[in-house]
């Protein structure tokens, strides 16, 4: 097994640390912050391995037992993805991720399976799933050969949801297998509340729509989020006083290029 951290434009060298701490660590020292997508790109190309896990850095393990999800992976030909089990760092962990619901066909709406409940062991089978979790998943290489790699266009968030339709697309399977669990202390890079976190899921849901829908239902999909979400969130936003995520969600709006 190879070690590869990728220092995505950090403010100090942190990959010179821990070239010095970890040597048996292969370290990635980008001058440029190349987003999500680009940074595990740079990880990807420069893996060995069959298998590639793309973990987050701000997540965990208590136990590392990814063979079960190796075992998965090589199951069967069509799977292409395996997600472990999330569950969140605070409190008594209670579960973030166990699979998705579709998104739906206008809205982008979807849920992640046992969000928020205490694990016992309700969701302790494994399943196929529409999209994959970016916080954590074990891909084939040869899958990646196929479908490619991630796309950068995102720069942060919803890149992953755009991916798994790519490997859906190409006939793969991805699936959730609470074998192994990752805990997860979401949101550390963005903050929950901040005008750059407001800024990309605006911006990224209507690329999403401008990549991956089709018809009527696309142009229904921007009216949605258009005329009905972001209107709605601005206005929110402004009755809090938060002007700065109220700029994010017009930014937001305007640069995803979008045309009727």
């Amino acid at each position: 097994m190879e070690v590869i951290v990728v220092d995505n434009a950090s403010k100090e060298d942190e990959a010179s640390i821990i070239s010095e701490r970890f040597p048996q660590v292969k370290v990635i020292r980008s001058d440029k912050n190349l987003g999500f997508a680009g940074g595990n790109n740079l990880g990807i190309k420069e893996a060995k391995g069959d298998y590639i896990l793309l973990i987050n850095n701000d997540t965990y393990f208590k136990e590392f037992n990814i063979d079960n999800l190796i075992k998965r992976l090589e199951s069967s030909e069509k799977t292409g993805i395996v997600c472990p089990k999330l569950r969140f760092a605070w409190g008594n962990n209670p579960i973030q991720f166990a699979g998705y619901t579709p998104l739906s066909s206008i809205t982008l709406r979807n849920k992640a399976i046992g969000f928020g409940e205490e694990d016992k062991g309700q969701y302790d089978t494994a399943h196929p799933t529409p999209y994959a979790h970016g916080a954590a998943m074990l891909i084939k290489r040869e899958a990646i050969e196929k479908v490619g790699l991630m796309p950068d266009c995102f720069f942060l968030y919803y890149e992953e949801i755009d991916w798994s339709m790519m490997f859906t697309h190409a006939g793969y399977e991805i699936w959730y297998d609470p074998c192994c669990t990752v805990f997860h202390k979401e949101s550390q890079t963005t903050g929950l509340n901040s005008p750059l976190r407001t800024y990309y899921i605006t911006r990224n849901r209507l690329i999403l729509v401008k990549r991956n829908y089709k018809g009527i239902n696309k142009y229904l999909s921007y009216i949605y989020l258009i005329g009905i979400v972001a209107t709605r969130d601005m206005i929110k936003y402004s009755l809090q006083g938060r002007f700065d995520l109220v700029k994010a969600v017009f930014k937001g709006t305007v640069n995803s290029n979008i045309k009727f």
